[in-house]
């Protein structure tokens, strides 16, 4: 009911037509959903792409719901870009509204497989309306770099299939990325290897499965792949028992959430506390330092050299 509401009123706003803005601009007109996403949109379609992104700058992405005037900026777009059902089932609905022949639908993360989740507490959390049957899956297949060099090539697809007489340029500025990408998955391989520990104890939501399991690290988190879930007293004693056990001087807490369940086992355990980022979304200072998603995972390679020391 609702979405029900939201499209009514989306309608209400006047979707059919454009702003004057949009009528007087020839570049490819792109909504995004996730940082990653956008980031890699602006990057491939450069100056013929006016990208933006549909979540508000600091807004934790797994518990967002679309307003009315969000659904108008999507059918307002030439493509509407998202990474999967698993990861923002509010884009579903967003979805089922559009006018599919005049928005491009581009599923980011089409063709990567995704992993099941584990269970934490003794249950597995849903992520979301999309997974409610089935096994749970971890949805934030971004933070394996490969995964994100496949996600980036499906942009660069959706843009040459809307504008192929500009191919050449999109695919130069795709190159250009993924040689970036490509060359951060080989110092996150070789600096980790180096690595003299390989448990990655995480305050937070099941977020850097991808991330671990490329690099070889064992990933432990306090709640599951619900970013709204909370650890229970038993899993917080079983994290501090491991951070001594594993003699572990480093617990990672991640942007958009309260670091409190990392600051209570480091509390407990005399450990420091590090920022490690899922890079779901990205605060209005990000933005305006011009933050990108290479930027945010190189950062992320330094504390976590330093962590696992």
């Amino acid at each position: 009911m609702r979405w029900l509401i939201v499209m009514l009123l989306a309608v209400a706003l006047g979707i059919p037509g454009c702003t004057s803005k949009e009528q007087k601009s020839n570049k490819i007109q792109v909504v995004t959903t996730l940082f990653p996403l956008f980031d890699f949109a602006r990057t491939i379609g450069g100056d013929k792409a006016q990208v933006t992104l549909l979540l508000p700058p600091g807004v934790e992405p797994h518990s967002f719901e679309p307003r009315p005037d969000d659904v108008v900026r999507v059918n307002h777009a030439d493509l509407f870009v998202y990474t999967s059902p698993a990861m923002e089932p509010w884009a579903v609905s967003i979805i089922a509204g559009l006018d599919r022949g005049k928005v491009g639908i581009v599923e980011g993360g089409k063709g990567v497989a995704m992993v099941p989740a584990p269970e934490v507490d003794g249950h597995a959390d849903h992520h979301g309306e999309a997974q409610q049957k089935g096994p749970v899956l971890d949805p934030h297949v971004w933070l394996d770099l490969d995964n994100a060099r496949h996600i980036a090539g499906n942009i660069l697809a959706a843009y040459v299939a809307r504008d192929p007489a500009n191919k050449g340029y999109y695919q130069a500025n795709a190159d250009s990325l993924d040689n970036q990408l490509a060359a951060l998955d080989q110092r996150f391989k070789e600096t980790l290897a180096k690595s003299p520990k390989k448990v990655l104890l995480h305050g937070g939501h099941y977020a850097f499965g991808y991330l671990a399991r490329r690099y070889g690290l064992k990933y432990v988190s306090a709640s599951a792949v619900n970013a709204d879930a909370e650890p229970t007293p038993t899993k917080l004693a079983e994290l501090v028992q491991l951070m001594r056990r594993e003699h572990l001087q480093y617990v990672y807490t991640e942007e958009l959430l309260s670091p409190r369940v990392a600051e209570t086992i480091a509390r407990e355990t005399g450990a420091k506390v590090l920022m490690l980022r899922a890079g779901h979304n990205v605060t209005r200072d990000d933005l305006q330092r011009g933050v990108s998603f290479v930027s945010i995972m190189e950062e992320n390679l330094q504390n976590l050299k330093t962590g696992l020391q």
